[in-house]
């Protein structure tokens, strides 16, 4: 497998890439506003639309309401999740994503193509390898 780290970067808005603290504390704001137990897959049930508390937590299941509230507030406070209060009675709440949200589509159909091309090749290539060996 080829290792193209120590490549030099040809794009203009990665100058110093990883050496650059100011970089990488960007990227781990972006990593820590993503990661987080649910938030994927909250994310990925509002790409296809608006979603009331309700039937967001029933689609989420087992997730409990706690959870979701504590994961939909941070993604809300993170700015890729907005929460609209509809007027009706009983209260109702419908969560939707942002504009900032969407704009992760590109990079979470990078995250697909590179999991699809590397991913499962990698354990697969690792299990090979232990078997070759003996070590399985």
């Amino acid at each position: 497998m080829e290792n193209n780290t120590t490549d030099p970067c040809d794009n203009r808005e990665c100058e110093g890439c990883i050496a650059d603290p100011a970089l990488l504390s960007e990227f781990k704001q972006a990593i820590h506003a993503l990661s987080g137990k649910w938030k994927l897959e909250i994310l990925g049930t509002l790409m296809d639309g608006g979603v009331r508390f309700g039937a967001l937590r029933r689609a989420l299941a087992p997730i409990t309401q706690h959870m979701l509230t504590a994961q939909l507030r941070e993604l809300e406070r993170d700015g890729l999740v907005s929460r609209k209060v509809l007027a009706a009675k009983p209260l109702q709440v419908e969560y939707e994503l942002t504009d900032s949200a969407w704009g992760l589509l590109p990079a979470f159909r990078e995250l697909l193509a590179w999991s699809k091309t590397y991913g499962p090749r990698r354990s697969t290539v690792a299990s090979e390898a232990q078997l070759e060996a003996g070590v399985g």
